[in-house]
């Protein structure tokens, strides 16, 4: 909060309720499982993955993660825009774990699979949503970690480097890694994973097998559609 906020917080008489992004929320993942988080704006998914990389705590209960976790969540998260790409591959890959020798070892695979050219060179406050998203990708698949968690940032970006991306999930994937990813293309999900978590207005509504979630969750969204329309 910001001191006024805080003040007037302390003065208030009548507290406002509390607003929880996530209650009574209780599932696991196992080794190798492709799993993807759906639900509508504002239902706690980005929360979840939040609370999975550990970029936040929960309230109550805990959350175990085993295995080195590869993030792609806000775009541009984890990159300083005054250092170069080449600088921000050092620095991300440092933080995931990786150790100097590891970084020079795998450097190169990065650059190529970005494929920003000369632009490697140079600041990152310069390039542009998808040169930012084609780095960020590149950093989390190419530093092999046994988790990968994305948040909705594929759909930026040209659609030849989209395919790259798939191809790479899915070989990520037969490889016998874990995946836990938020995606409103029921495409993208169906043909990425296996099972999903449904989450309405912070709940745990369905989970399951891919088709079966991911149908009750577009017949939910048609039916609100329709009654909103009316």
């Amino acid at each position: 909060m910001l001191i006024r906020e805080r003040v007037n917080h302390l003065l208030r008489r009548t507290r406002a309720e509390r607003f929880y992004a996530l209650r009574d929320i209780g599932f696991s993942v196992g080794h190798g499982e492709s799993v993807a988080v759906v639900g509508h704006n504002g239902a706690g998914k980005s929360t979840l993955l939040s609370l999975a990389t550990g970029l936040c705590r929960p309230d109550s209960g805990r959350v175990m993660v085993e295995g080195r976790v590869a993030a792609l969540l806000e775009l541009g998260s984890g990159f300083h825009p005054e250092l170069t790409g080449a600088e921000n591959i050092r620095v991300n890959a440092a933080l995931i774990g990786l150790s100097r020798r590891e970084v020079r070892r795998k450097f190169s695979d990065i650059v190529d699979f970005a494929d920003i050219g000369d632009f490697i060179e140079e600041p990152v406050r310069t390039y542009s949503a998808g040169m930012v998203m084609r780095l960020a990708f590149s950093v989390a698949v190419m530093v092999d970690p046994e988790i990968l968690i994305i948040d909705e940032v594929l759909g930026v970006g040209d659609l030849a480097f989209y395919a790259k991306c798939q191809e790479r999930i899915r070989q990520f994937r037969d490889a016998g890694k874990t995946i836990l990813c938020v995606s409103h293309s029921t495409e993208t999900a169906t043909s990425l994973c296996d099972r999903a978590l449904w989450l309405d207005h912070g709940r745990l509504v369905g989970d399951g097998a891919i088709t079966r979630v991911m149908d009750a969750y577009t017949a939910a969204m048609s039916t609100h559609a329709t009654v909103s329309a009316g």
